[in-house]
């Protein structure tokens, strides 16, 4: 399946210095913590604030920062019924403004088949004593989440990993 994206590359190449370390870090520290550290979701909405200004039009600038808003009002309901972490609602909040209208079904799917690809695999990982072991510590193998949550589950990473594949996408053009 062949989608146009509508983030340029120029946009892509701009934004993806910022995104790519700090969705990085988001993960690790989502694995390991089971938290996306409130630094994390201001360095990314603080990049986009100032790199924005360079990668876009100003009209359509100020119209993604309406994209934060809308997430953030559906991130916390979620969390707030206990199915995603505050942490989580934060990232996706500060990851919007860089996601353009027209991509946000599409970015919405990337992010659920990441979530679901790494649930399979963080299931069976978990299980697999030498991997837990070279991983000691880490939040993410143990189980009792929140809420509706019976099962302690690092959603940031599939939210991260929508990120990071938005701008390779952006990069080359097409989905």
């Amino acid at each position: 399946m062949n989608f146009d994206v509508a983030l340029t590359a120029s946009q892509a190449w701009i934004f993806m210095p910022l995104c790519l370390p700090i969705a990085l870090w988001a993960i690790y520290t989502d694995l390991t913590e089971l938290k996306i550290k409130n630094v994390a979701v201001v360095a990314l909405f603080a990049g986009f604030v100032v790199l924005g200004l360079f990668a876009l039009p100003l009209d359509e600038y100020a119209w993604r920062f309406s994209h934060m808003a809308v997430v953030l009002v559906v991130g916390f309901l979620l969390s707030a019924i206990g199915i995603l972490g505050a942490g989580d609602a934060k990232f996706a909040a500060a990851m919007a403004p860089f996601i353009a209208l027209p991509d946000a079904m599409l970015v919405l799917l990337i992010v659920t088949m990441s979530a679901f690809a790494f649930m399979i695999v963080h299931q069976v990982a978990k299980r697999i004593p030498g991997v837990v072991s070279a991983t000691p510590g880490w939040k993410s193998w143990q189980t009792g989440g929140k809420g509706l949550r019976k099962q302690a589950f690092p959603y940031g990473v599939g939210i991260s990993t929508g990120l990071i594949v938005y701008m390779i996408l952006g990069i080359s053009g097409t989905a």
